[in-house]
């Protein structure tokens, strides 16, 4: 069986605290619950923050830990359709046998999958337990050659996209007359169905004649955004540059304006998650702010000394954006998908779908202009203001003010649509008012460093008697020995290539899937003197190198170019912005680095590769706030 990535906070359940474990018999606010030690029968407040998963009883069964990254597409196919079936059960508690036996003969399948395949997600919680474990092939590896997926293209786009409207069987004859026809192996039927059903709905309705539905797609009801019924259910997120400029925190010398990523809950308007960086919003951003949706906010608030209390997280049901490229990534969008989160897009240039997060940008922006070093936001409102010569907040510093204000002041604070403050809003979809009853205490996070490296860019690379190889730099531990020189399983002419994952922001260790023990390990430098180094760094380092004719560098070449650039950085730092701002990339406090594993590594899944559109963008190295679940 998969391993549950949530924790459920409803009475019955049992979750770990301390040494013990307790059963949980009532909900006592937004931060505890009341929990019976199953032991001794004890009963204690338990703080959610303090709430862990309950350990497999030793000599059981193996939990296993399935990524969603090794799942091929035609798998994940039928695991979207099998969530399609199994949707309007989920979460309902006692099902009527006459409802599965119902939905069972609709899907053809017998009830006992139905009932199968409701515990595989509610056990898990991850839309890859749907997926097939033996159909299909690994991620990033297809049996059709590019000359049937062209026919494929082709039969899509001249008969499907167009006013005839066919069906998806009439495209699958068509593909499979071309194949026969040019003597090419004939796909599945199912594989055709794929790219079909890959196809955006939009597009398919434009193409096909139907503009006005396709325009009209999703547009909410005015009055009430729809399916926003309880907290969490619709969250919207979105970026913008503040009109404040910031400054080194050494020098105290301006740097320019920060951007700001933020997400909202759509019922309370509780804000969920943000990111604040000095560079421009790319994927990881937007994969730092939904897992800081996700996890709870106590450690951020004790990081940057806040006071008050930010009681949101949980799982994201639908997160919606705009059309920017940071969240049109393929594999971010299979890893909400893997989460349960439906990441959902608003139609260009139709603001309203966007309505509660721009208007919270708005208050956002609002404030920040109060600050001393305010651009505003035309320039009458400048004339006369010295914004450079009046900044004198760092980045850390702007990020306190902004949550304070948050936290303090915008969730407690009367807003106008909801009649009630944002706060409590939440406390009442959650644990009612007496009148209407609440949804209940929100799904915790199990694992918060597996959500958090869910999003981290991965790579593919073979491993040598040296070890393996990234930008030059080398790695190394013993648990790569035994699969140095490996070949392929499928093609033993190939070498294998193995996955790995590295957070850009501190590339001094990567982390290896191994796929026979399914669990990652910490690989750090081959070379432990080096320094801990940014992705962003060894990129401007090599861009310096070519422009003075050095092509072919080594390790040490390169870590000696770093610190060479390092030092320029710091003597120009005081001369002018772009220079202050390079030393910062490189000086600020890098995120706290995963723990290597003692004995039992922490299983974790990637979902993002480089060319996801994480590294459009340098990564940002401001010192990011880390909650202590991160931290083994």
């Amino acid at each position: 069986m998969e391993r549950s990535a949530f924790i459920r906070l409803a009475p019955s359940c049992e979750v770990r605290c301390g040494e013990a474990t307790y059963r949980i018999t009532h909900e006592i606010d937004l931060d505890s619950v009341l929990g019976e030690n199953v032991a001794t029968g004890e009963r204690k407040r338990l703080k959610v923050a303090d709430i862990e998963a309950v350990q497999p009883v030793a000599g059981g069964p193996a939990e296993k830990q399935r990524r969603a990254s090794d799942i091929s597409d035609k798998a994940w196919s039928v695991a979207e359709q099998r969530w399609a079936i199994i949707k309007p059960l989920v979460d309902r508690g006692i099902i009527p046998r006459a409802e599965v036996e119902a939905v069972a003969a609709q899907a053809k399948v017998d009830p006992s999958t139905i009932y199968r395949w409701l515990s595989d997600y509610s056990h898990s919680g991850h839309l890859s337990s749907l997926a097939p474990t033996t159909a299909g092939r690994p991620r990033g590896r297809t049996s059709l050659s590019p000359e049937v997926e062209a026919v494929i293209a082709g039969a899509i786009e001249d008969a499907f996209l167009t006013r005839q409207k066919l069906k998806p069987s009439d495209i699958i004859e068509k593909v499979e007359a071309a194949c026969r026809q040019a003597k090419l192996p004939v796909p599945g039927k199912n594989t055709v169905r794929a790219r079909i059903a890959a196809l955006h709905p939009q597009l398919v309705l434009r193409r096909r004649g139907e503009r006005a539905k396709a325009d009209n797609l999703g547009k909410p009801v005015r009055g009430h955004f729809p399916g926003a019924d309880k907290p969490l259910a619709v969250v919207q997120i979105d970026h913008t540059q503040l009109d404040v400029i910031v400054v080194e925190e050494t020098t105290r010398l301006p740097m320019g304006r920060p951007w700001l990523t933020l997400a909202i809950d759509v019922y309370s308007r509780m804000v969920t998650g943000y990111h604040l960086s000095m560079e421009r919003p790319n994927a990881n951003a937007v994969g730092l702010c939904l897992s800081m949706s996700m996890l709870p906010k106590g450690p951020v608030l004790e990081a940057l000394g806040v006071p008050g209390e930010w009681p949101v997280y949980g799982r994201l049901a639908k997160v919606m954006a705009d059309n920017a490229k940071e969240f049109r990534g393929k594999l971010l969008a299979r890893a909400c998908r893997d989460w349960g989160i439906d990441l959902d897009f608003r139609p260009v240039k139709t603001p309203h779908y966007g309505g509660h997060i721009e208007r919270l940008m708005g208050t956002t922006a609002n404030e920040v202009r109060k600050l001393d070093g305010a651009t505003f936001s035309n320039t009458r409102q400048r004339e006369g203001y010295n914004s450079e010569g009046m900044a004198n907040m760092t980045l850390g510093e702007v990020e306190r003010y902004l949550v304070d204000f948050l936290t303090t002041t915008y969730h407690m604070r009367l807003h106008s649509e909801i009649e009630m403050t944002p706060r409590r809003r939440w406390q009442v979809g959650l644990l009612g008012d007496g009148v209407q009853p609440g949804a209940g205490l929100p799904e915790k996070i199990a694992d918060a460093e597996k959500l958090r490296l869910d999003f981290t860019p991965c790579l593919e690379r073979t491993i040598q008697r040296y070890g393996v190889e990234m930008d030059k730099i080398g790695y190394q531990d013993e648990v790569l020995y035994r699969w140095a020189g490996a070949t392929d399983p499928d093609d033993p002419k190939r070498p294998r290539q193995f996955e790995f994952r590295r957070d850009p922001r501190d590339v001094s260790r990567i982390w290896f899937w191994d796929p026979e023990i399914q669990r990652y390990f910490a690989i750090p430098y081959r070379d432990l003197s080096h320094p801990s180094v940014s992705l962003w760094q060894i990129k401007a380092a090599k861009a310096e190198l070519k422009r003075q004719g050095v092509l072919d560098v080594d390790e040490d070449g390169l870590f000696k170019a770093i610190a060479r650039r390092e030092g320029y950085a710091e003597e120009a730092r005081a001369k002018t912005k772009a220079a202050r701002r390079e030393f910062h990339r490189a000086t600020r406090v890098k995120p706290a680095p995963m723990a290597a594993p003692a004995q039992e590594p922490q299983p974790c899944t990637p979902s993002l590769r480089e060319d996801d559109g994480l590294f459009d963008t340098p990564p940002v190295i401001y010192g990011d706030i880390e909650p202590a679940e991160f931290q083994r």
